[in-house]
């Protein structure tokens, strides 16, 4: 999926500029030291001592912050006596600058770790939200082996418009992964709806096109309830997958959102697209036809890939988007969290970490036989000379 050097390289590096800032007021106050006795007594290096203490209160404990603030008045004293200009004005001046600065050091240090500790909290209360709202599929379920990851573009955040759900149901394990137009708290609130609706659809429902209607009728009363332009434009993209018990089989219902991909065992990919383009949900009012059920092979060994446009209109800086199908194409994964390990690694390489939208991802594998449950010791591998890339074509394997 492309060398990951180039990210361990930048990780490297940034930790050695962290390391560098933490020392920088122990650097600062011996250099103002070395520069105040080898130059002669009209020159002061007051800046450098008053700077050392601002420094620490950011990045240090009170202790530390204090320690420097003391040591840094310490120096400025101490030199004052050693050149013989602690009676004068300007020496005076210089030592009541340190111990302020040291004080305001201190007091800057307080509000700091008050803020770091609000954040901390306002983290765990997002981090409680998300395991809510977008609760992490098991590890196993029906015998399928299920990995799912989500990707905030915006840094610290936790949760936004992109969601994915699994549910074993009588008719079997049923999936989606859409995407809610907006950001923020709306869009949070419509991911809530969405899930709650499909979880409640995929228990009742026989069939995976009543699953979509119900989810639709669902948008639709949520985009009543709210006001001004989401009202009238709230959509989201959905694809909805139906695994059916005992069954090598899977079938889709796609409403406007990118098409799955199928990887199989032998490296091979398949692209699923939908016999006929369908409005997102909650579009409904501006057409109505009836949805289109796909159903494809869907072999042991081969992984089921459902992502949000995060993924396919992720772009580089010369703006090129990534294009999942061409990069996974003849590569081979140990299983599902293998594969979005990769995916996850490779978009940040292609972006160079500036990724500027959610990202969803969700894969289910259904396991070879005499597969283990966690095969972790088997690499990438890529395939030469396959052909190019497949599409869906009927309940066979995705022919060209």
């Amino acid at each position: 999926m492309g060398k990951l050097g180039g990210a361990a390289d930048g990780r490297g590096g940034g930790r050695a500029a962290s390391r560098f800032v933490r020392a920088l007021p122990v650097l600062l106050i011996v250099g103002g030291c070395a520069f105040d006795v080898t130059t002669p007594p009209n020159f002061t290096a007051s800046p450098l001592f008053a700077a050392a203490p601002l420094i620490a209160a950011p990045l240090s404990s009170f202790r530390n912050t204090l320690v420097t603030g003391g040591v840094a008045v310490a120096a400025v004293v101490g030199l004052h006596l050693y050149n013989g200009t602690s009676t004068h004005v300007e020496s005076v001046t210089e030592l009541i600058t340190v111990v302020t600065v040291a004080v305001l050091a201190l007091l800057i240090n307080r509000v700091v770790r008050r803020s770091g500790r609000q954040l901390a909290s306002a983290r765990t209360i997002a981090e409680a939200a998300q395991r809510a709202v977008l609760p992490v599929p098991a590890d196993r379920i029906a015998g399928l082996h299920i990995a799912a990851r989500y990707e905030a573009a915006q840094a610290d955040a936790f949760i936004g418009g992109d969601l994915f759900a699994v549910q074993d149901t009588p008719s079997g394990v049923r999936l989606v992964v859409g995407d809610v137009r907006g950001k923020g708290l709306g869009a949070v609130e419509a991911v809530a709806v969405v899930v709650g609706a499909f979880r409640e659809a995929a228990e009742q429902e026989s069939a995976l096109d009543g699953v979509a209607r119900r989810l639709e009728r669902a948008l639709t009363r949520e985009g009543a309830r709210r006001d001004g332009l989401d009202a009238f434009e709230g959509f989201t993209t959905a694809v909805l997958a139906e695994i059916p018990h005992g069954r090598g089989v899977v079938r889709f219902v796609n409403r406007g959102h990118p098409e799955p991909l199928l990887l199989y065992a032998d490296g091979d990919l398949a692209r699923i697209v939908p016999p006929e383009a369908a409005l997102p949900l909650g579009m409904g009012d501006l057409g109505a036809w009836p949805d289109r059920t796909l159903e494809c092979a869907f072999p042991p060994g081969a992984t089921l890939l459902l992502y949000t446009d995060g993924l396919s209109e992720a772009r580089n800086a010369a703006g090129v988007f990534y294009d999942p199908a061409a990069r996974l194409r003849g590569r081979i994964f140990p299983g599902p969290d293998e594969l979005l390990d990769a995916l996850v690694a490779d978009v940040r390489l292609h972006t160079a970490g500036a990724a500027t939208d959610d990202m969803a991802l969700l894969a289910v594998g259904r396991p070879a036989e005499g597969q283990q449950d966690r095969r972790r010791t088997v690499g990438l591998v890529r395939r030469p000379g396959l052909p190019e890339e497949r599409t869906s074509a009927g309940s066979g394997r995705a022919g060209p």
